[in-house]
């Protein structure tokens, strides 16, 4: 009983939304890894998302994630998804865990069932682009948990087998540069997700996501509207200004239809509220990095403007004459030492010593 305790005891430790939707993956792959092993089928349109047939099963738009059609596929999915599903459902709760997940895994189903039935009106190549694809996996949830995982703790270094080491925040971006480089060489299924998954996410986490921990002045709040979080930080600088005209304007027409959940009256970018999930300690964790950012800028503009500063001191003195120094007049043994009690006077500036002299 000792033995099989500790098993029991972590799979109680798991929240259930993380647990149930985990126990959802293996059954469904496994049901999938059964019909393909004991039949001839190489897709199965009832469980995986194929565009030519999803109007005909549309549960499959939400149920194609549970399907991981490889062993190695499915081995990589448990590795990660449910550790950081379990850590954001400790963050968020179970109802904005579930939302997360729907948004994460139904929106890019859509997006791109619509674009493969675009590129099939533009080439009537029904074979290929509507029955010669299934969409399966959890590559748009991962993309959205990296997401997340930015917004939560966007400076903290990962680690893996000692040798490879990045930042939170480049992840998201990276896995995206590997979907595009994968959709260009001929994978568009499933890679093209992940790309549809980033921006999921990102609009659900900025615009969307209820935050359920933190009020400002007692009005709920939604998203993360700080400007760390911002769109154009995805991008290099040299796009930064395009994004930024384009994000502004779907924005502002967004907002003139009502489809932007209304927040607090005063918004972060104008000196508002700054909600970031995980409370003080991830606000903690952002403020720093902004700091150091900052820091990191005045000490570039100090070490910039110290020469010339240093060639302005160094040239002052040579500009003004030279005085020399007073001469210091000794006294004759004669003259008796001034007492403790009254003040030192200058024998080169007093009247008695130019008497003296003369």
């Amino acid at each position: 009983m000792a033995i099989l305790s500790t098993p029991l005891q972590y799979l109680s430790s798991i929240p259930p939304v993380t647990r149930a939707f985990t126990a959802a993956t293996i059954c469904v792959s496994s049901l999938y890894f059964w019909i393909q092993w004991t039949g001839d089928t190489i897709y199965v349109p009832y469980l995986t998302l194929v565009p030519g047939s999803s109007l005909f099963y549309p549960w499959t738009f939400a149920t194609s994630a549970l399907v991981e059609v490889s062993f190695i596929e499915l081995i990589v999915t448990l590795l990660f998804v449910p550790p950081s599903l379990r850590y954001f459902e400790r963050l968020w709760g179970a109802i904005e865990t579930i939302k997360f997940i729907v948004v994460c895994v139904t929106i890019p189903n859509i997006i791109a069932f619509a674009f493969n039935w675009i590129e099939y009106v533009a080439t009537t190549n029904a074979d290929l682009f509507l029955y010669g694809m299934q969409y399966h996996g959890q590559m748009a949830l991962i993309t959205g948990i990296l997401v997340a995982y930015t917004q939560v703790i966007p400076e903290h270094q990962v680690q893996v087998l000692g040798v490879f080491k990045a930042r939170v925040k480049r992840l998201p971006m990276a896995y995206l540069t590997f979907s595009t480089i994968m959709t260009f060489i001929g994978f568009q299924c499933p890679y093209i997700v992940i790309q549809f998954g980033w921006l999921a996410a990102w609009v659900y986490l900025r615009f969307y996501k209820k935050n359920t921990s933190d009020t400002v002045g007692g009005i709920e709040t939604y998203g993360d509207r700080s400007e760390t979080f911002a769109l154009i930080y995805w991008f290099p600088p040299l796009v930064h200004r395009p994004i930024s005209l384009l994000a502004n304007t779907v924005h502002s027409i967004a907002t003139r239809f009502h489809l932007i959940p209304n927040s607090a009256s005063a918004d972060i970018e104008s000196g508002g509220y700054s909600l970031t999930p995980g409370g003080a300690r991830a606000e903690a964790e952002r403020r720093r990095a902004l700091a150091l950012k900052a820091l990191d800028q005045r000490l570039a503009s100090s070490s910039a403007g110290s020469p010339s500063l240093n060639g302005s001191s160094q040239s002052q003195p040579q500009s003004q004459p030279s005085r020399p120094p007073p001469a210091a007049v000794t006294p004759r043994p004669d003259e008796r030492k001034a007492s403790p009690g009254t003040s030192e006077v200058d024998l080169a500036d007093s009247p008695s010593s130019s008497d003296e002299r003369r």
